[in-house]
């Protein structure tokens, strides 16, 4: 099969553990001249294994609307070797409930699309769903409560049930206010919030950049449990109005209780929880550094996890927290065992998916669409695609856009489409039968660079973009599957 690569098109730099992308400089001939249209030739990016798409990465700082299309089978000289990346995670995530955690590392499971469960309302435009596992969790809440209030209240019968399941709705009500109290700040401060889902441990608040001063970091992180401390003494005060022994001071006592240890579990100053992200402030605003606070906060957050992973169970067990705390049933030691594992390894991971955002981050600069361009050689639509591949052979273009006859471009051939074309078809089938046509968002100015890129493929999802002088000069044409690689190389550096 022919090839619109060369092997040696392409230099890789020489990096620990992969450069975010590889530099070649571009071609030192001259321009292709075609009907007067100059085509530079642009720098090809390094040939990298398959790799996880970055167009599909949820982070403070990308987090995007779509995922990208799977990427084209690139072409080489004697085969085609398709690529399937994997997609990683979506956000930005803030959780609270017991934990408010800020998932921004790749996925492990598949997330729900933009719905995301069932939709319940858009306070301050913000879509706000209720995911399908918060029914499991409501439902365990109104058994274990109902039981608790068998204790305390034993002449409701039947109708504890009733109560307990409204005090889940409330629980949930006030998780509800925590993360409205961080997308409320997030939208103060002008970052976008995707939105807000309520599951399986508490509530997430998709953010989709990252706080521009360690002050308002500080800030949005603070919010969250604020609220939930003002929930607690809103209840404390409205127990004091009522019967302690009576239905609605068992509900306040519990929403109270509850609420303050929302509150105290997410100010833990380790990441992902709220108060990894204050103290994560205070030493990005003491040393200048961002990365600096995260793989401090990030460490204490894994620390934190050995500590709830060892720790309540031994809390629950000598009854630490109060009488009977540790007798609920026979199945307590278990339970207990299970929820300080099922914590432990949320906060865990969270911090090593900081760790790594915040790698990324720091290497996000380099990714520039100019560095990662393939060159490119302009053919008219009648031209046969076994012509069109010689020419790009013999210019040693990884790419053909079809231009019309002003030499302007209109259309650039699909890698994928070349590909099912068998080598014997070739001279019979026309460039243009292979093409797709060029909207405004498929032009990517050769100056994009970092997130600024990233949002602009994001918003206009393709697999190849023609990539254009300031001046409107054709430059070449962008491939996802080039931006992918070089994304996660950008990921593997090690830290500066």
């Amino acid at each position: 099969m022919k090839s619109l690569a060369r092997e040696g098109d392409s230099e890789e730099g020489a990096t620990a553990r992969g450069a975010a992308s590889a530099s070649a400089a571009p071609g030192t001939g001259p321009g292709l001249v075609v009907m007067d249209k100059t085509l530079r030739p642009a720098t090809d990016s390094a040939r990298i294994p398959s790799t996880p798409s970055p167009l599909a990465l949820h982070d403070r700082s990308i987090t995007p609307r779509h995922h990208a299309p799977r990427p084209a089978p690139t072409v080489h000289l004697n085969h085609t070797e398709s690529t399937a990346g994997r997609n990683p995670p979506d956000s930005t995530e803030r959780r609270t409930p017991v934990a408010d955690t800020d998932e921004t590392g790749e996925r492990a499971a598949k997330r729900p699309g933009p719905g995301g469960g069932i939709l319940m309302g858009r306070p301050f435009g913000v879509p706000v769903y209720v995911s399908p596992s918060w029914f499991l969790v409501a439902a365990l809440i109104t058994w274990v409560f109902g039981d608790q209030l068998d204790r305390v209240l034993p002449d409701l019968g039947p109708a504890r049930y009733l109560v307990s399941l409204f005090f889940a709705v409330a629980f949930y009500a006030s998780v509800l206010v925590h993360e409205l109290a961080h997308t409320v700040a997030a939208l103060r401060f002008k970052l976008p919030v995707r939105r807000i889902q309520l599951q399986f441990f508490g509530g997430v608040s998709e953010i989709e950049k990252e706080s521009e001063t360690p002050g308002r970091e500080f800030v949005l992180a603070f919010v969250g449990p604020l609220l939930s401390l003002l929930l607690t003494g809103a209840f404390y005060l409205g127990m004091e109005l009522v019967d302690p022994a009576s239905v609605p001071g068992v509900l306040l006592a519990g929403l109270m209780i509850s609420n303050l240890l929302v509150a105290a579990f997410n100010l833990l100053p380790g990441l992902p929880l709220d108060g990894g992200r204050m103290l994560r402030a205070v030493i990005w605003g003491i040393t200048g550094k961002p990365m600096t606070g995260t793989v401090a906060a990030a460490w204490v957050g894994r620390a934190l996890a050995v500590a709830v992973l060892l720790g309540l169970p031994l809390i629950t067990h000598t009854g630490i927290l109060g009488p009977g705390t540790g007798d609920i049933g026979g199945m307590n030691t278990v339970m207990d065992a299970l929820l300080a594992a099922i914590l432990a390894a949320i906060i865990w991971t969270g911090a090593g998916n900081s760790l790594r955002m915040a790698r990324l981050r720091e290497h996000l600069p380099e990714l520039r669409a100019r560095t990662l361009t393939r060159r490119a050689v302009p053919v008219e639509n009648t031209t046969p695609l076994s012509e069109a591949l010689r020419r790009a052979v013999a210019a040693g273009a990884r790419a053909i856009v079809v231009v019309d006859g002003h030499g302007e471009p209109v259309s650039i051939v699909r890698e994928t489409a070349i590909a099912s074309v068998p080598e014997h078809r070739r001279p019979w089938v026309d460039v243009s039968t292979l093409a797709q046509d060029l909207t405004d968002g498929m032009k990517v100015s050769a100056e994009l660079s970092g997130e600024e890129l990233l949002d602009h493929l994001r918003a206009t999802p393709a697999t190849e973009y023609l990539v254009v002088e300031p001046g409107g000069e054709i430059y070449g044409v962008l491939s996802t599957l080039d931006v992918e690689r070089a994304f996660v190389k950008a990921m593997a550096r090690p830290q500066s």
